[in-house]
């Protein structure tokens, strides 16, 4: 079956970034003739959106944008281009106009007051659909053909002629919502440059012994700061908390760490993660507090009774120095405030919170326009960045989704 329909425009993925264009072209296009349609290969929209939102809707977050656009790494310069358009302020002033308010957490974190996604989606469909936004369920893309869009649906092929499209299907993480990453080779097959998608915000793959896994596994390891040296040398220090699981690692501060990590593995086969147990003490006192007599306490009992660590702190010390060197109190002392932790391998790609690799911002003029296929657009974690988690994943979608929205508004409006 094939749609002839004149003057339309087509959105393929209806998750943050795909809704967003869509309602940028739909309110500056009502009266004049055009439709703007969103098809999703899932039974809904958003779905990853309000999986995320589950645990409270993170939005955005607060600190000052300059170093807000500093945690996009390799990609800042790019991601700070697109936030001049639409800023944090920017996405909390929107969700003041869907009547949603926010505040800000202790974290500096933005949220609902809700905490929840659900209203805010509500809210921001019903007026998308006010403005004329036509909405396709389980319409799976399948690529092109004479120049056409092909979708896989419950009713059979079906093939749709557009004025221009936005591409934003996600990356590929949490593919049973929706982000497989099926799209790669289609691009890849119009010559499009895509860098492979590889896990981000992932948890890694540790060699824990079967005692220490059944002793400790979900069992969460606070106020630690974890250094690294990343593949250029550079220095890095996080301080947080992440969970022993049964064989490795997750967590806030090893997502915060996921990018150096996962480059460290691929150049070297392991990352080393040194730890310090005990931020709030100095080398001195550490020195001090392990090499006082113990009398006949085990070194287990001295390290929790004197120097203040809890089980699961000496457990890992246990795991991860030489049984020789647990029992020298110069070296254990050493250990406490620089434990090496060795990481094998991220988490597989469906496991991560998202994904980094995508279509290659050279690939695409400042509108974020493929070159390759004049007319076709590409937004949110599609697109080749990563950020941590904290609103800045989020952020950067809805900007990006802005973006490649007023892009094919100006690019139609050059064609009259």
């Amino acid at each position: 079956m094939t749609s002839k329909d004149a003057r339309k425009i087509a959105v393929i993925g209806g998750g943050p970034a795909g809704l967003m264009a869509a309602e940028i072209m739909a309110e500056a296009m009502v009266g004049q003739g055009w439709q703007v349609d969103v098809y999703d290969a899932m039974p809904s929209v958003g779905r990853k959106f309000l999986l995320a939102g589950k645990g409270g809707m993170n939005l955005t977050h607060s600190e000052p944008i300059a170093s807000f656009v500093q945690r996009y790494g390799k990609r800042q310069a790019e991601i700070a281009d697109l936030l001049q358009d639409f800023s944090p302020d920017a996405l909390r002033a929107w969700a003041e106009e869907l009547g949603i308010a926010t505040f800000v957490g202790s974290s500096g974190r933005v949220f609902p007051t809700d905490m929840k996604a659900a209203p805010l989606l509500r809210a921001w469909l019903h007026r998308m659909r006010n403005a004329g936004v036509g909405f396709h369920m389980r319409h799976r893309w399948t690529g092109w053909r004479d120049g056409a869009l092909c979708f896989s649906t419950p009713a059979g092929e079906l093939e749709i002629q557009a004025d221009a499209v936005v591409l934003a299907l996600g990356g590929a993480s949490w593919a049973r919502l929706g982000s497989d990453g099926a799209w790669v080779p289609l691009l890849q097959q119009q010559a499009v440059e895509v860098a492979p998608l590889q896990p981000a915000n992932c948890g890694f793959d540790v060699a824990w012994s079967a005692h220490f896994s059944q002793r400790h596994a979900g069992q969460p390891l606070t106020s630690v700061i974890a250094h690294l040296k990343d593949v250029n040398g550079v220095q890095i220090s996080r301080q947080g908390q992440f969970v022993i699981t049964q064989g490795g690692v997750e967590g806030s501060l090893i997502y915060a760490l996921s990018a150096p990590l996962r480059e460290l593995i691929a150049a070297q086969g392991q990352a080393v993660l040194h730890l310090d147990l005990a931020p709030g003490k100095s080398q001195q006192r550490i020195d001090e507090e392990v090499m006082h007599p113990r009398g006949s306490r085990s070194w287990s009992s001295h390290l929790q009774g004197k120097v203040g660590l809890d089980s699961l702190k000496v457990g890992l010390l246990r795991e991860c120095l030489p049984a020789e060197q647990f029992q020298r109190a110069d070296l254990l002392a050493r250990a406490v405030k620089s434990l090496p932790v060795r990481l094998c391998a991220p988490r597989p790609i469906d496991e991560a919170i998202s994904s980094a690799g995508g279509v290659k911002f050279e690939a695409m003029d400042s509108s974020l326009m493929l070159a390759a296929l004049p007319g076709v657009f590409c937004a949110g974690e599609m697109l080749d960045w990563e950020a941590p988690t904290g609103g800045y994943l989020l952020t950067a979608c809805f900007a990006s989704g802005r973006r490649a929205g007023s892009g094919v508004l100006e690019w139609l409006k050059g064609k009259k």
